[in-house]
């Protein structure tokens, strides 16, 4: 019998780029989302934040399990990257970044 050669130095780094990837990307497109939500959703703004925030636990975990099954790192990267710009994009139309929104 002979022993399986230890995977080359490339799939670590594909491996590490993927990790780095979940758990930065899937923060920030978390995050984004969880803004989003607290100042979309139809509700009192503490009942929204508190909506917006437990949902974003799942988008995490939905957006770490989406860099894992992507066929390569390049597309979950763009793909993740696409996601966060719609969100800031939603977050500009909902006055986000405006002076005045605080209520």
């Amino acid at each position: 019998m002979s022993a399986r050669p230890l995977p080359g130095l490339t799939y670590r780094l594909a491996v590490a780029g993927r990790v780095v990837l979940a758990a930065l990307g899937g923060y920030g497109v978390a995050a984004l989302s969880a803004m989003l939500l607290a100042l979309a959703l139809p509700m009192p703004r503490s009942e929204a934040v508190s909506t917006g925030t437990l949902a974003s636990f799942a988008i995490m975990a939905g957006a770490v399990v989406w860099v894992f099954s992507a066929r390569t790192l390049g597309h979950a990267a763009s793909v993740l990257g696409l996601i966060a710009v719609l969100l800031v994009a939603g977050l500009w139309l909902a006055g986000a970044f405006s002076p005045a929104v605080v209520p």
